[in-house]
């Protein structure tokens, strides 16, 4: 956690000593998506180290470029129960937010079953076994290169 110190000036205005607000010294941001060519395989490692801290099962990355407009990039991982699906969701929000890549959304933490999260160009799936086989995510959208130039 970022430590806070207190930052006060004072200056003499008309013979009489006047002292400004205080203000919070905070932690400098992180640059915003976009603006660096790396930032895509930054996120990439961002995502998959922090699905690997929380042991998520089977996770998958799935190039969707040229399939869709929405994103780059699919994740697709599962989670051994509710909690540890929210827990696994929970934890790659918090870190994507800490490398400077803020969330556009996050859907499905309340029952625990699918979690999906929105990061621009990035999609994170998070799901139980039983809910990521009967949805089939990988068979819809994972394309090879071979099935990529038949479909061109």
């Amino acid at each position: 956690m970022a430590v806070k110190r207190k930052i006060s000036s004072s200056k003499t205005v008309g013979g009489k000593k006047a002292v400004a607000k205080s203000k919070t010294a905070r932690k400098p941001k992180a640059a915003a998506p976009g603006k660096v060519g790396s930032d895509k395989s930054f996120l990439k490692t961002v995502i998959i180290d922090a699905l690997g801290d929380m042991k998520a099962l089977d996770v998958k990355l799935l190039d969707v470029r040229g399939l869709t407009d929405i994103a780059d990039f699919m994740v697709i991982a599962s989670g051994t129960s509710d909690r540890h699906v929210r827990s696994v969701a929970q934890r790659v929000v918090e870190k994507a937010k800490e490398a400077g890549f803020r969330p556009h959304g996050v859907e499905g933490q309340q029952d625990g079953d699918w979690v999906l999260i929105d990061l621009n160009e990035m999609i994170v799936h998070v799901m139980l076994p039983r809910v990521r086989e009967f949805y089939g995510l990988e068979k819809l959208w994972d394309m090879t290169a071979v099935k990529r130039a038949a479909r061109a």
